[in-house]
């Protein structure tokens, strides 16, 4: 359903898609996450044609988004990080704007509207304004918006970005039910909890696409071991461990540490060390994942 082909966009001397290649698969959740500037609304604008790319290609619902252009936004759905929804409007006005900007006709948003109401659970709220919705709601109304003329694939451009977490939750219920019926969404996030969700997720850091696999198959393919580390003296463990010898990185997490240490390398010096602190190898968690990515990629580029 989405195909590149070396997709570059660069902004003068900055590069801010860099050689992208990837394939996402019909009824697929992919995410896409990476730090601030990473890229992420870059490619996903260039995927929707709102940007026009350096050099490469892109293919989206098997159109060539540079020569079929019309074709590809009659796919899609978009989400941007600022909604378009008008807040003088009622939740029911801006759906029935959206339906005439799309040429929806009346027997469709009859048959349409109730269902994406009802299944977003704002039936109780299609007289209220937008303005006068929480940020979790105008996210659902913006997608409702969105979802009007049938789109093949969904974009959305961290959708839930300081919407609550019981909001976040119900908004994730909604893209399940969506891909369940065969819709491919592409969503950038900044939250690793949500990455978790995908079905796949790609890291990107300083326009480049340094791994893209599903959650689980990212937490194991590292090479190096990660420790959860327990002590007394967190500050105090956390400065050692970061000039220690062999250590590679450590990392808060919570009231405890994480330390990644070269495969075969054991805690026990450390441990002897820090005592009475224990380490305990364990599975590393995405963010621990991407935070080794991203020193090996700063590490590679320097």
């Amino acid at each position: 359903m989405i195909r590149t082909s070396n997709l570059t966009r660069r902004f003068g001397k900055l590069t801010a898609v860099d050689r992208l290649n990837l394939e996402v698969p019909r009824g697929e959740i992919f995410g896409l996450v990476g730090p601030d500037g990473a890229g992420k609304t870059t490619t996903l604008r260039l995927l929707c044609g709102l940007l026009d790319p350096s050099e490469g290609q892109v293919w989206v619902a098997g159109y060539n988004v540079a020569r079929e252009l019309t074709a590809v936004k009659d796919s899609i759905g978009y989400m941007a990080q600022r909604s378009g929804l008008y807040v003088d409007l009622t939740v029911e006005e801006n759906m029935l704007f959206y339906a005439d900007l799309f040429g929806i006709s009346d027997a469709e948003r009859a048959e349409l509207m109730p269902r994406l109401l009802h299944m977003t659970r704002m039936e109780p709220f299609r007289k209220r304004p937008a303005g006068k919705l929480s940020g979790g709601m105008k996210q659902k109304l913006a997608l409702m918006c969105a979802l009007l003329h049938h789109p093949r694939i969904l974009f959305l451009d961290e959708p839930t970005n300081g919407v609550d977490p019981v909001s976040r939750r119900d908004f994730w219920a909604i893209l399940y039910q969506l891909v369940k019926d065969g819709m491919t969404v592409f969503v950038t996030t900044a939250y690793l909890d949500e990455a978790e969700r995908c079905n796949r997720v790609g890291l990107m850091h300083r326009g480049r696409l340094i791994c893209c696999d599903s959650p689980e198959a990212l937490r194991n393919q590292l090479g190096e071991t990660c420790y959860e580390v327990e002590c007394t003296d967190q500050r105090a463990a956390r400065e050692y461990l970061a000039s220690a010898e062999g250590v590679l990185s450590v990392a808060p997490a919570g009231a405890k540490l994480h330390v990644f240490l070269p495969a075969g390398h054991g805690p026990a010096l450390l441990e002897e060390r820090l005592r009475p602190a224990t380490f305990t190898s364990i599975l590393p968690s995405l963010e621990d994942v991407f935070i080794a990515l991203i020193r090996k990629a700063q590490h590679g580029h320097n």
